[in-house]
């Protein structure tokens, strides 16, 4: 009985340690992202040739939209192609693609076992394209229900040019389409904190950016080096953010333009598309540890890369940790009752996660930094309104977060089942990105 209670403690102990070291790197990052936005890069004369590739599975609800969205950028028409991959659609995406104008490259599986999902059909059309890297300087990816900002070919191709072309990869920010439901709003109040106080921070301190999924642009010649799209997990683009990283090479953040991305309005769609991640997270994070161990003592990443990338990798861990030490404490809780002798003391894990800076911890990397990143980068001022959702938000994200991820780690070999998120939001795209660009603290309900 008593080695078993030492064996409890001691977990309790280590999961303690860890979530202090994860709170502590989060919390003296997000200081670097109260400074205000000051863009880093100079404008540049239209350059950089674009080849942007949309994804499409079953997306006849919101295909025609994105379309549209990309005949209107703002950019020299000469100097960008979009792709719709039609990623065997059973629905009239290819119809209403083609019918507008669009080019359309259709993907079909070959046999009832042959995988399916997002980084067979990037492969797929990459191949197809053979030596897109002599016609393109940028490859760019987005989802099929995305909103995109106009000028967002300017800023990427003026942030890549005064890089001096080395940039290998440019994520840009990650704004929600839609927020009403108390599912998406809890994803929402998540983006939000983490675009401004990890990814600008990230950026501004010379740290990489982590890749979001959609918004993102890599080299073409750096993509065609690597073979295409070979990044083949659940989180495709994760795997590609850890192997781009563990190269050495740099990943910037570029906080002056967003795609505006639907999020899931019903708790199972959301469960679901979150444990596609966990799955994926711990697949690629299992895999590359060990590579970024080995990038670090080659010196190919400083000791801060190497910090900040592990930090990544496993920072879904708090939601499982926090999910076994209160099955723990239970057991603990159970023992004392059952042989009070047997457990004389309250273990360090119960002390530091129900005090006071416990508490106060909560509500800054919660309350605090959600109301300021929401102000400076979304323009919208703090309502008390808000509290009692943002709250809620919080109980779902680790709730869901809790479970996904513990379920997640025990299937996270499962590496060839996708599951789709269903988009069907069509909003006004000149109001919505008419929004995003508000002067700073106008009220805004996107």
């Amino acid at each position: 009985m008593d080695i078993a209670i030492a064996i409890i403690e001691a977990l309790l102990a280590i999961f303690s340690a860890w979530l202090m070291f994860l709170m502590i790197y989060q919390i003296v990052l997000s200081f670097v992202g109260f400074k205000r936005n000051t863009k880093d890069y100079q404008d540049h004369e239209p350059e950089a040739r674009f080849l942007v590739l949309v994804p499409a599975h079953n997306e006849e609800k919101v295909i025609a939209s994105m379309i549209d969205n990309l005949n209107r950028m703002d950019y020299p028409k000469e100097l960008y192609d979009f792709v719709i991959l039609a990623d065997n659609c059973t629905d009239r995406t290819e119809e209403i693609a083609r019918g507008l104008g669009a080019e359309v490259l259709v993907s079909r599986r070959e046999s009832e076992d042959e995988p399916t999902g997002k980084p067979i059909v990037l492969q797929k059309a990459l191949t197809a394209m053979g030596d897109y890297h002599e016609k393109y300087d940028l490859v760019m990816f987005f989802d099929a229900d995305n909103m995109i900002d106009l000028n967002m070919f300017r800023e990427v191709n003026s942030q890549y040019i005064d890089s001096g072309r080395t940039a290998d990869v440019i994520q840009c920010y990650l704004g929600c389409k839609n927020k009403k439901s108390m599912v998406a709003f809890a994803d929402y109040v998540s983006y939000t904190i983490t675009n401004r106080f990890m990814q600008y921070a990230k950026q501004r301190v010379g740290l990489n950016a982590a890749i979001g999924g959609t918004g993102f642009c890599v080299s073409a010649d750096y993509l065609h080096g690597r073979g295409g799209w070979t990044s083949m997990s659940l989180t495709e683009d994760f795997e590609l953010q850890i192997e781009t990283i563990c190269e050495g090479r740099r990943l910037l953040w570029n906080n002056e333009v967003r795609i505006h991305d639907e999020k899931p309005t019903k708790l199972r769609a959301c469960a679901r598309q979150r444990l596609r991640w966990a799955q994926g997270r711990w697949f690629v994070s299992f895999k590359n540890t060990p590579r970024l161990f080995t990038a670090f003592v080659k010196g190919k990443i400083s000791f801060w890369e190497f910090l900040s990338t592990f930090w990544g990798m496993y920072n879904m861990t708090p939601f499982a940790v926090l999910t076994l030490e209160a099955v723990l404490l239970g057991i603990l809780e159970l023992l004392r009752i059952w042989k009070p002798d047997a457990v004389m003391h309250l273990s360090f894990s119960t002390m530091f996660n129900f005090n006071l800076v416990s508490v106060l911890v909560m509500f800054y990397s919660i309350y605090v930094l959600f109301y300021v990143g929401d102000y400076l980068d979304n323009h919208r001022t703090p309502k008390w309104a808000e509290v009692l959702p943002i709250f809620v938000s919080i109980l779902i994200n680790m709730g869901l977060g809790g479970f996904v991820n513990l379920v997640g780690l025990f299937k996270h070999r499962q590496q060839n089942v996708w599951v789709k998120t269903e988009h069907s939001i069509n909003v006004d795209m000149d109001q919505v990105l008419a929004a995003s660009r508000q002067p700073e603290g106008t009220d805004t309900e996107a």
